[in-house]
């Protein structure tokens, strides 16, 4: 039973697109079509230099993706069985085309590009799966319009590659997929001319025109509610904006200046969820190293000519559409989570992190969230997408959210926004109901509360039988310069950063417990965690500085 209604809310939060979409995927393969060359369109605009990327190959057969090291020394490597599927799937990004000094790298990208073409047949392992594709396609085109002579057989090979994902769009994922795909053909429509270039480029135009209006909330977020996501997509629109400047005439004005307008929105958005150290905040699926950092997108930014980053303004700064909470006073920073999971559809990059935080000193992290070092299914994944992995609260051993297998959801935690008050005292209030499916469905409510140089939680169970715990990860770096000391009910203790000495208290005994801190993928940090578990209903930490 329990199985069944995991599957049932699952897909219960499904579009009839995804649905139909999957069986039409699994059915349909359709053959490659190898007919005449579209024609290379000149150049009419300024091509201005992307953001560029970490460099991961090392030599003509030696590459390093998600801090891991692979040879592909034979045809057979380039779909090795002994590695991550998210490997392989870098490994035909061929980001290294457009990454820092590709130009010291020209000979092995020119026998990498004919050594793909020659190894992997049309239709046939993990390079021609469409998001692959999509970034590839991608990559050609910008590398070609860095100045690179292309050669005719890499024309045909981007053409044929194009036609290939033309049918066969990821609509029964959506998401940051469809988005991917869509972002391909327009680059090819404008690469190329003709009538098929055309198609792809309306095709492309159509559908970014509806994922944007979906995808692209009110506050500039990005609807996955990532902001390693976000600042993936950001990057894209970026994108965007350069290749119809390169190619001038051929997208509407007013499409440009809708990007431009979305672009200002989600600049804005990201500089809210950076952390005063230049990089994102850790909520869903987040790590450093995959997407670009703040300041090389603001850089970007500077070099399309686009409009100035609205910066945050007052202490609380409120993402109202994606349900994110900025307060910021002095050299303090606090970023809340008071969001759903993900939009209903897709929340496979949701975590169970329902009323989590994270909190700066200066440039130095003090509570963070778990982060994200791997995909796929398996035990490392749910535990990083668990609520023990957050600093939040745990009832009974469970999730917040059923966060199962690799990428999927059952129930979801919803949350209910009961005070934003900023004057005198800052004060957030909000409750989860995530557990309402235990017994007597316990709801979990939060306070922040923010005075001084004082920090308090106050944590509430309300209903249930069950053992609670609120989780505070502890940042690299953090060290406990006094053991935790306890007088009765009350525990505290002091933590040092640098010549930094913040004092904590809890209003229930406490525990240190080690954890794991995934900052990239394939990377993980011991951290201590400040455990509380519950002894009454109601318990209160305070960090003061």
């Amino acid at each position: 039973m329990a199985s069944v209604l995991r599957i049932y809310h699952t897909v219960i939060n499904l579009k009839p697109v995804q649905i139909y979409g999957r069986l039409l995927f699994r059915i349909r393969r359709p053959k490659p079509k190898l007919g005449s060359l579209p024609r290379r369109r000149s150049v009419g605009g300024r091509w201005t230099s992307p953001i560029a990327k970490p460099q991961h190959m090392y030599g003509p057969c030696r590459f390093v993706f998600l801090n891991h090291e692979g040879y592909v020394q034979s045809a057979a490597d380039w779909n090795n069985p002994s590695q991550e599927k998210l490997w392989l799937y870098n490994l035909h990004y061929f980001d290294d085309l457009t990454a820092k000094n590709y130009e010291r790298r020209l000979i092995w990208h020119c026998d990498l590009l004919d050594r793909w073409i020659a190894e992997n047949p049309c239709m046939q392992g993990n390079g021609w799966e469409s998001y692959p594709v999509s970034l590839r396609i991608v990559n050609w085109i910008k590398w070609a319009l860095a100045g690179i002579d292309f050669k005719e057989k890499w024309l045909r090979s981007l053409a044929i590659q194009t036609r290939w994902l033309e049918r066969r769009l990821e609509w029964h994922i959506l998401g940051n997929h469809l988005f991917a795909n869509a972002k391909a053909l327009l680059f090819a429509g404008l690469f190329f001319e003709g009538p098929e270039a055309e198609r792809w480029l309306n095709r492309g135009l159509s559908i970014l025109k509806t994922e944007l209006g979906e995808q692209i909330l009110a506050d500039g977020g990005h609807f996955e509610l990532s902001p390693m996501y976000h600042a993936i997509i950001l990057e894209d629109v970026f994108d965007l904006i350069n290749i119809s400047r390169a190619f001038p005439g051929n997208v509407s004005p007013d499409q440009v200046q809708h990007w431009r307008d979305l672009a200002s929105r989600m600049c804005h958005w990201i500089a809210c969820m950076t952390h005063p150290d230049g990089e994102i905040a850790f909520f869903n699926d987040a790590a450093f190293g995959i997407a670009p950092e703040p300041f090389a997108i603001e850089a970007y930014r500077k070099r399309l000519d686009l409009a100035p980053t609205k910066e945050a303004s007052g202490v609380v700064t409120r993402l109202e559409a994606s349900g994110y909470i900025r307060i910021a006073k002095d050299d303090a920073v606090v970023l809340i989570d008071v969001a759903a999971v993900g939009p209903d559809h897709l929340p496979g990059h949701g975590h169970a992190d329902s009323l989590s935080f994270e909190f700066s000193l200066g440039t130095s992290r003090i509570v963070v969230n778990g982060g994200t070092s791997c995909y796929g299914d398996g035990p490392q994944r749910q535990i990083e997408r668990g609520t023990a992995a957050h600093s939040t609260v745990e009832v009974d051993g469970k999730n917040s959210s059923d966060v199962w297998a690799g990428f999927r959801v059952g129930h979801r935690a919803r949350t209910i926004l009961r005070e934003v008050d900023d004057n005198p005292t800052i004060k957030i209030a909000c409750c989860h109901d995530g557990y309402k499916v235990l017994p007597r469905g316990p709801l979990h409510c939060r306070e922040w509360s923010f005075v001084d140089h004082r920090l308090s939680i106050t944590d509430t169970v309300i209903g249930g039988t069950g053992r609670a715990v609120a989780r505070f990860h502890l940042a690299p770096g953090v060290e406990l310069s006094l053991e935790p000391v306890s007088s009765g009910d009350e525990t505290y203790g002091k933590l040092r950063v640098g010549e930094r000495t913040i004092r904590w208290w809890t209003s229930s005994p406490a525990i240190i417990e080690s954890f794991k801190w995934h900052p990239e993928f394939g990377v993980e940090v011991p951290i201590h965690c400040i455990a509380v578990p519950f002894t009454h209903d109601r318990i209160t930490t305070k960090f003061v500085w």
